[in-house]
């Protein structure tokens, strides 16, 4: 039996800051035990109640990815292939999605079934569900296993631009029927870029303190 390589040593703190979407993504095969440790890793992550009504489907088939990849197209191009020039010609600065990132998640759709492994997050008793908190009870686990990924060198991204569809996925995966994808998150090894800290809003723009729009203290004095 093969052991899983040793992950990379990475404190907490400079994982959750170093732990972009990667989007570009090679076709070599995760290893089994590598593929196992990350969802035992995603597995131990929140469950409301610990009540754990989630499983996690693993597809790595390439008769099952093309169907899915090819509605994740579809919605692709209607919600952003439209906007190609707005968004590449887009200023410096500009808010939404930048050039750079518009071409890595176009990158992304035209090569995804090209990832070698995609992980659906499900939810049991979810196909009915109205609450706007539903994925409170799974996307804990979700970024564990993002999180555990990127101990082990191997990229993800979260999505769920394959919507739309869900009763057909129900059927092509063999869910049960009150079961609900949460998330698609292709896996691989990158092929392209680094790992970096994801460019956000500064702390005093997003953070309100006690009550909405309230700053938060100075840095360096007591709250």
């Amino acid at each position: 039996m093969t052991v899983a390589p040793i992950p990379e040593p990475l404190g907490v703190l400079e994982a959750l800051h170093s732990t972009p979407a990667r989007r570009y993504l090679a076709p070599d095969p995760i290893p089994d035990d590598v593929l196992r440790a990350v969802l035992d890793a995603a597995i131990r992550g929140p469950s409301g109640g610990n009540m754990q009504s989630w499983g996690w489907v693993v597809v790595t088939d390439p008769a099952l990815k093309a169907p899915v990849a090819g509605w994740y197209r579809e919605n692709w191009e209607r919600a952003y292939g439209s906007r190609r020039a707005q968004i590449l010609a887009a200023p410096p600065g500009a808010e939404g999605l930048t050039p750079r990132g518009y071409l890595g998640a176009e990158h992304l759709a035209h090569h995804l079934e090209e990832a070698p492994v995609w992980v659906f997050p499900v939810l049991r008793g979810a196909a009915d569900a109205t609450s706007p908190r539903l994925g409170s009870s799974i996307y804990g686990a979700v970024q564990q296993l993002v999180l555990a990924a990127r101990a082990y060198g191997i990229g993800t991204s979260l999505t769920t631009l394959y919507g739309g569809h869900e009763d057909e996925l129900r059927e092509l995966l063999g869910l049960p029927a009150d079961a609900l994808t949460m998330a698609l998150i292709p896996m691989g090894y990158p092929a392209k870029g680094r790992w970096a800290q994801p460019k956000r809003r500064p702390v005093e723009d997003v953070v309100h303190w006690n009550r909405w729009g309230t700053p938060p203290p100075a840095a360096g004095r007591p709250g």
